[in-house]
């Protein structure tokens, strides 16, 4: 089902930043047999747009003098708000069938993950395939219960197709696989000898005791130190 997006012809010289600030994105469409055409999108109908046809899904840029069938084929994006600063629609040919890159979506239950503990790992996460514009379906299902094990893998090959789909690429290309559990390891941690503690701590104080005795004088010589003196002084 296609799409149709309101567009206006602009002068490619004309200022973008000013275009944007009024809420608008500068654009172009092009083909094999179509001539660059500068045109602007109001920024949130190009938003709206874009979620609902990815890049393949049929878009009618429609307008004064300008009606014409396309991709979405590229955009711009800021790289702090992600907004769209630019965008690419491609024209293709009519009745001819075309090459693009549709997104996968995995569905159903894996016995793999479910029931052995596993993971999903997803290989592929788009898919290009071959039809005509009519044809071109917004995402492709992938049916994951067939990941009975670890061993078990979906192929490109296995991936059930819409009506006038083609596959483009390699039917062995692996699309997605089951990993195994990963085993968490622990380290063996040292007993701690609270016996090397208790003998630590007894030779410290042990020590501080000495150093206690060596720097005083007992009282008794203190005293007898006293009338030596006194006596000296006689």
């Amino acid at each position: 089902m296609a799409i149709t997006l309101k567009v206006q012809k602009r002068d490619a010289k004309a200022d973008v930043a000013a275009l944007r600030k009024a809420g608008s994105i500068p654009a172009v469409f092009y083909g094999k047999k179509e001539p660059a055409t500068a045109i602007s999108i109001a920024t949130v109908d190009f938003i709206k747009a874009y979620k609902a046809a990815g890049e393949s899904t049929v878009v009618v840029l429609k307008g004064d003098d300008v009606e014409v069938e396309s991709l979405i084929h590229d955009i711009a994006l800021h790289p702090v708000t992600g907004k769209p600063l630019h965008a690419d629609f491609y024209v293709f040919e009519k009745g001819k069938k075309i090459k693009v890159g549709v997104p996968l979506e995995f569905v159903g239950v894996a016995p793999a993950i479910k029931e052995l503990g596993g993971s999903l790992v997803k290989v592929l996460h788009d898919i290009e395939i071959e039809a005509l514009p009519k044809d071109l379906p917004h995402k492709i299902e992938v049916d994951i219960s067939t990941l009975v094990d670890f061993k078990s893998s979906i192929k490109a090959g296995d991936i059930k197709l819409p009506a006038g789909v083609a596959l483009a690429v390699n039917a062995e290309d692996i699309v997605a696989s089951a990993a195994e559990p990963k085993e968490e390891i622990e380290e063996p941690t040292a007993p701690i000898d609270l016996s090397a503690i208790e003998v630590e701590k007894k030779g410290k104080e042990a020590k501080e005791g000495e150093a206690g005795e060596a720097g005083a004088a007992p009282a008794g010589d203190a005293k007898e130190d006293k009338g030596a003196k006194k006596e000296a002084k006689k």
